[in-house]
């Protein structure tokens, strides 16, 4: 049993190691996708700010990049708790390293004192000569060896612990310059972030003082909004009218499917939460569903899909192959190009330049069309929605890391 403590306890530890690791390869990705993120944020609200004109897009911004910097504090935090731990388990392992090692060198020394004192020739001849019988004086010349090569090993485990516990002291200190690092990091993150609810909450306050005119401003918008959604609905509704006219279906509400684009349905479905981006930067700015607006808290907002805001001249792409169902203008919201994946239909809005025709075949990662620019907010902003059939899902559920 003596040989399983030392053998658990060195399992134990290589486990720890292990998840500590893992844990802090996907603690760090995760920041420097924030950071990402927050230096997109940046990038498109300096670029817009000569051209904005309304508070309210001002304040949705600063919300936008406040939330997204106190995600990056939190996982910055977890990851200096993380080395914590992760030091406070080195500096046990060293320092038991350090005792066993001392009684290694203690073992070791009187070995070296033993061998000296019967380190003459004479003594060893005598020793042999001495046995009683040959095998006798066999085993003892076998013993002799056994405990010069044994002294051997002890000698080169010590070295080897020796260069170990030198190893982990250095590992210890950039373990711990890496910490203080993120510390520092951390309190720099802080000071932008005050800073930017200072500027929120001075945006605010001039809100408050005319709350009720923005909040109609909100509900026209919201009703432009709504007008586009039904808009898009009865293109859906139409295209799934069209496709079933050929089976005998009168259905607007559910496609009837090939073999083939059960296929592809299927291979659409099994994608889930795997699917690419539609634009190759940017960052959410309105997510799905029914929401509160961050402002003017007595307005809800409505949205069946969500809108990412990219790059001037930013570019919509395919999320998965399919065939163009639709090219449509819409009232109010530029051009939309639908594109079908059997019964799934991903639908990219706001573009004012179109590169497919209605019945193309496209590949994932094709270009549709370039994105609108506004000229009132200076923004490029892609409206994305995703139906299967009739049914608006949440493109955040499919969409890779949205």
């Amino acid at each position: 049993m003596s040989f399983l403590k030392p053998l658990l306890a060195g399992l134990f530890l290589l486990l720890s190691v292990t998840s500590f690791a893992q844990d802090r390869e996907e603690l760090e990705q995760r920041r420097l996708e924030l950071q990402q993120e927050i230096k997109r944020i940046n990038n498109l609200r300096t670029t817009n700010l000569k051209k904005e004109k309304s508070i309210l897009t001002q304040v949705e911004d600063l919300d936008q990049q406040i939330r997204t910097t106190e995600n990056l504090i939190r996982v910055t935090n977890q990851q200096a708790n993380l080395l914590t731990r992760e030091i406070r388990s080195n500096q046990n392992k060293i320092g038991q390293m350090r005792k066993e090692l001392e009684e290694l060198k203690d073992d070791y020394a009187r070995m070296v004192r033993k061998s000296y004192k019967s380190k003459s020739q004479q003594s060893r001849i005598m020793f042999l000569l001495s046995a009683e019988s040959f095998l006798q004086a066999y085993k003892r010349l076998q013993y002799m060896k056994q405990y010069a090569n044994y002294r051997h090993d002890q000698g080169e485990e010590i070295k080897e612990r020796t260069v170990e516990l030198q190893q982990l002291n250095a590992g210890l200190a950039e373990q711990k310059k890496t910490k203080d690092k993120l510390i520092a990091e951390n309190r720099k993150t802080r000071a932008e972030l005050e800073q930017n609810k200072k500027s929120q909450q001075g945006l605010i306050a001039t809100i408050r003082k005319k709350e009720g005119q923005y909040a109609a401003e909100l509900r026209k918008k919201q009703q432009e909004v709504n007008a586009i959604d039904k808009a898009i609905e009865k293109i859906i509704a139409d295209a799934i009218a069209a496709n079933n006219k050929n089976t005998g279906s009168t259905s607007r509400e559910v496609f009837e499917l090939t073999p083939e684009a059960k296929v592809l349905a299927a291979n659409f479905a099994a994608n889930k939460g795997k699917l690419p981006w539609p634009v190759k930067s940017g960052v959410v700015s309105m997510h799905f569903g029914t929401q509160p607006h961050p402002v003017v808290k007595s307005i809800t907002i409505n949205s069946n899909g969500v809108r990412i805001d990219t790059e001037d001249g930013g570019k919509a792409k395919a999320i998965f192959g399919g065939t163009v169902s639709e090219v449509q203008a819409v009232k109010g919201a530029n051009k939309a190009v639908m594109v079908r994946h059997g019964d799934y239909i991903t639908i990219y809005n706001n573009l004012e330049k179109i590169y497919v025709r209605k019945g193309d075949e496209v590949a994932i990662g094709q270009e549709l069309g370039e994105v609108a620019t506004s000229s009132t907010t200076g923004k490029t902003t892609l409206h994305f929605l995703l139906y299967q059939n009739s049914t608006k899902l949440n493109p955040e559920e499919w969409i890779y890391k949205m």
